[in-house]
């Protein structure tokens, strides 16, 4: 194994198993994280790795470049577009990615996002570049669509639900259970998650009063981001839907948008 800090390491894990094991990676332009599962138990977890660990040669014995079972590789991008299906059209992705300003070199990628939308999304070098260097291209997903799958069931109207992250928050609001509001806002400070968190329940006529946020990702109840949002919203928070068993050090919530990846499929690039 590489001399890698991993926050958790089963002693179950064996890297001779790889075969029977699968790999979720969560990655942006600066930092990544993964872990490796079998079924629903977690054996491996490291998070905000620099991005820079994934260039360069793979070492044989870093466990991070085995050759799992499956793989899936869920790229955090700001660049994206949602499509209804019965308004797409495999031929016409060219005609859609025109929404999101392809450069040269930036690919795009369209994927089955639920049963009602196609997400067509871009990413592009070093990003990109780094990632299908030590993993095969098929099995980029857009990283949100694991949580969003993750939380559907439990979706209400009034419900908005928040994973936050170091500077970037995203946003998501459920109708019927069907996908009503996504999208994802940098942020400097609290007050500023707060701003757009009122900004998205205002365009949606949602009364501050009467919405639930329901919280994931970098965020625990005595930190400034929580506490200042209880100053705004009656009711506040912490995820507690779990779609990988871990151990009790590790809140399900702060992991939800990794673990979550294991409901994704591949997407295409074209």
């Amino acid at each position: 194994m590489s001399n890698r800090n991993y926050q958790y390491l089963d002693p179950d894990f064996s890297p001779e198993k790889a075969n029977e094991y699968t790999l979720l990676v969560k990655a942006d332009n600066t930092h990544f994280s993964f872990a490796i599962i079998t079924g629903n138990k977690l054996l491996v977890l490291a998070e905000g790795l620099d991005v820079s660990e994934l260039s360069g040669p793979a070492d044989e014995n870093d466990i991070l470049f085995k050759s799992y079972g499956q793989s899936t590789i869920g790229l955090s991008v700001e660049a994206f577009t949602f499509v209804p299906v019965s308004l797409f059209n495999p031929d016409k992705v060219a005609d859609f990615a025109r929404f999101l300003d392809v450069q040269g070199t930036e690919k795009v990628f369209s994927q089955p996002f639920d049963a009602d939308n196609q997400v067509i999304f871009k990413a592009g070098d070093p990003l990109l570049n780094t990632i299908t260097d030590k993993f095969d291209q098929k099995n980029i997903v857009f990283a949100p669509k694991g949580w969003v799958a993750a939380i559907r069931s439990q979706s209400s109207k009034n419900r908005l639900y928040l994973d936050i992250g170091t500077d970037r928050v995203e946003i998501l609001n459920f109708s019927d259970g069907k996908l009503r509001f996504y999208n994802g806002f940098e942020f400097q400070n609290e007050d500023e998650l707060v701003y757009f968190t009122s900004f998205v329940a205002g365009e949606l006529q949602l009364a501050t009063d009467e919405i639930t946020l329901i919280l994931s990702g970098e965020v625990g109840a005595d930190d400034k981001n929580y506490t200042r949002l209880g100053e705004f919203f009656n009711k506040v928070e912490l995820s507690r839907t779990a779609v990988v068993d871990l151990p009790a050090q590790f809140p399900s919530h702060s992991f939800l948008a990794l673990t979550a990846l294991t409901l994704c499929g591949s997407s295409g690039a074209h």
